[in-house]
């Protein structure tokens, strides 16, 4: 049941970014950042972490899951170090996923060469 859940929680994310993306002239990099502020915000308010504990994975995947790790991490690394953990508290809560971007990125780059068309070509 929890992969059930996890998919169509997911999904429903999923589709209504689809849908403001094909609504609205907004570039992904903007939608990117709203999901990733809106999670931070959800979870501000105590929304995400109940819908994190119902959700599973189809809350935690998107991007807006992302936004609550941030946000967790600043909050941990504040009732701890004070000020300070302001910078260090995301850098530490997300620094596994992050790196796993990066190294699978890489990865993928290494594998799968790209073909670049030139302005001439069709």
């Amino acid at each position: 049941m929890d992969y059930i859940t996890a998919f169509i929680t997911g999904g429903i994310t999923c589709a209504l970014v689809q849908i403001l993306m094909d609504k609205t002239k907004l570039l992904p990099g903007r939608v990117m950042v709203i999901l990733v502020i809106l999670g931070s915000v959800l979870s501000f308010f105590g929304i995400y972490g109940p819908w994190k504990e119902f959700a599973g994975a189809g809350a935690t995947v998107p991007l807006t899951g992302f936004g609550h790790t941030l946000f967790e991490g600043v909050k941990k690394a504040v009732d701890e170090d004070g000020f300070i953990g302001i910078f260090k508290g995301g850098f530490t809560s997300s620094a596994v996923g992050i790196s796993a971007a990066l190294i699978f990125g890489y990865i993928a780059s290494v594998i799968f060469q790209p073909k670049i068309k030139t302005a001439g070509e069709k």
